[in-house]
């Protein structure tokens, strides 16, 4: 039962920390009351490889019939 209630907890501050990066570092505003937690967020978001929408796919989707 612990840890069930600590794995949510865990699922809950992850989800938390990712809608507060989108509402204001994403956007480039300053987190109200913790600016130390955007420049984190965003260090972070820098040093993580990301695609560019010219290297996500190489060509369109096709539908199979």
């Amino acid at each position: 039962m612990l840890l069930i209630v600590l794995a949510m907890l865990a699922i809950l501050v992850l989800a938390g920390l990712v809608v507060m990066y989108v509402a204001y570092p994403h956007r480039g505003e300053e987190v109200p009351g913790a600016p130390w937690l955007g420049d984190a967020m965003s260090k972070g978001v820098d040093a993580l490889p990301t695609l560019d929408e010219d290297e996500g796919m190489s060509g369109p989707i096709s539908k199979a019939s």
